[in-house]
């Protein structure tokens, strides 16, 4: 099978699950079939997008153009690096997402779960299309069908509630999306004539920097996905959806695609020599330590476990922006926590890991990635260099403040006491370990965290590009 076919092939399978979605599950009425298909969907396109891999660590770019909008304006997808990383992580975790989904749909007995699942097929779809684009207006397409596809799955609920989040959410990331990018990305026709990623930018060095400014913020803001302040407030919102959906938003693709296209925009539209010391650099370098500093002192804050997340990944979205420039227990609050985790060992054994990760404790990937940040911002040769130093490490500190009290009264606080029927409610049937189709892919995500700490070299090579 060629590379053209692996492409198409990898792009198509997520809508081929969404397609068999509502068959299986809505007119054959064939639940169980739905629900085994989905994941084997999912490991089918990650396979799809692994067998790029080779093309790519070989120094191809695999292409597919499929047709012209204008002259000079095609549809069309090319497989690099960076889109080869992101497209293996949506495709992975969907499958592991997807699982889990499973047991926590069956286990809370939601309603409309085939067309909960088929929107989340179709957003993997729109997830790829982003990973996978190789102009500006490919991507901006898919970057869009994203944020309406998985509109379904944050107000899933249809309360009052879930109604109000998607009107947040919506608005924000079309009023983003339209008025900044889609603005950023006509002006970057109208100065160079192309809208194609091109490796080392197409912005050229006779553009002043004050306007190189002026588009690296606008870009910046229009991928409002990744949630940089003042436009953040759609991701604490949103989380009044299903736990899977919050999966969805946080790890596999939503928010990653925010951050993915300004790393690739700035990669690939400005290039890093267009950037490097630059004035634009140093103003979006301080956006993004406002928003990691920010978005951890207010997740301290937060006694709403989803929320207290949801600003946890705002700040840590926020560790990435500056680097382009250099559960299932029933209880939301954290304060509700005690002695849970010696009742669901498994689930706060995974979320102790994966809170190392995010504080930067070795032997966790995200170690790395904090390092590397670090030695980023010493290189820098910004007279504020120290300035962004100490952030990182501040960021840092918070995140142990927002993310240990979780793993802290889990385990070692005593357990609230129980009512008449054994449990902290009285009228409530007692608290156990979550279903194996929920605790297998958290445990499987917090061991690949650690497995991320000794192959992160092999993924810093495949980034040298």
């Amino acid at each position: 099978m060629s590379s053209e076919t692996t492409i198409l092939v990898a792009l198509l399978l997520p809508v081929l699950a969404a397609v068999s979605c509502l068959l299986l599950g809505g007119g054959l009425g064939r639940p169980n079939l739905r629900d085994i298909a989905t994941p084997l969907i999912g490991a089918c396109t990650f396979a799809a997008v692994w067998r790029l891999a080779g093309d790519v660590l070989a120094g191809g770019r695999p292409e597919l153009v499929l047709f012209e909008v204008l002259p000079g304006v095609e549809l069309a997808f090319q497989v690099e690096p960076l889109g080869l990383l992101y497209g293996l992580v949506a495709s992975g975790l969907w499958i592991v997402t997807s699982i889990y989904a499973v047991g926590y749909m069956r286990g809370h007995h939601e309603q409309n779960q085939t067309r909960f699942f088929t929107f989340f097929a179709l957003s993997i779809f729109a997830a790829l299309g982003i990973a996978f684009a190789s102009n500006l207006f490919t991507l901006f397409l898919f970057y869009e069908a994203l944020t309406l596809l998985t509109f379904p799955l944050v107000t899933h609920h249809g309360t009052d509630e879930a109604r109000r989040a998607g009107r947040v959410y919506l608005g924000i990331l079309l009023f983003t999306s339209i008025s900044f990018l889609l603005f950023a990305i006509l002006f970057t026709w109208r100065l160079t004539g192309t809208i194609e990623f091109t490796p080392g930018g197409i912005l050229g060095a006779e553009t002043s920097s004050g306007m190189v400014t002026v588009l690296l913020l606008l870009y910046a803001f229009g991928a409002g996905k990744a949630a940089l302040m003042p436009f953040h407030r759609w991701l604490p919102n949103a989380m009044v959806a299903p736990t899977p959906v919050s999966a969805l938003l946080h790890a596999v693709a939503v928010v990653k695609a925010g951050v993915f296209a300004i790393l690739k925009i700035v990669v690939y539209v400005f290039g890093l020599d267009l950037l490097r010391g630059s004035d634009a650099s140093l103003s979006l370098m301080t956006i993004a330590s406002f928003t990691m500093l920010m978005a951890a002192v207010i997740a301290i804050r937060q006694d709403n476990l989803k929320a207290r997340l949801a600003y946890s990944t705002i700040s840590q979205l926020a560790y990435i922006v500056l680097g382009a420039a250099m559960a299932t227990t029933h209880k939301k609050k954290v304060s509700e926590l005690d002695g849970l985790g010696r009742t669901m060992p498994w689930t706060f054994a995974a979320f102790f890991l994966a809170s190392l990760s995010i504080i930067g404790i070795p032997p966790l990937g995200g170690s790395w990635a904090k390092w590397y940040l670090m030695v980023g911002a010493l290189e820098t040769g910004f007279a504020w260099q120290a300035a962004f130093l100490g952030v990182l490490m501040l960021s840092s500190l918070l995140a142990v403040f927002y993310l240990m009290p979780v793993v802290v009264r889990g385990f070692f606080a005593a357990s609230p006491s129980a009512g008449p029927s054994g449990s902290a409610g009285g009228d409530r049937k007692p608290i156990a370990e979550a279903p194996f189709l929920c605790v297998a892919p958290l445990v499987l995500t917090a061991l690949l965290s650690l497995a991320l700490f000794f192959v992160a070299g092999d993924l810093a090579s495949l980034l040298h590009f």
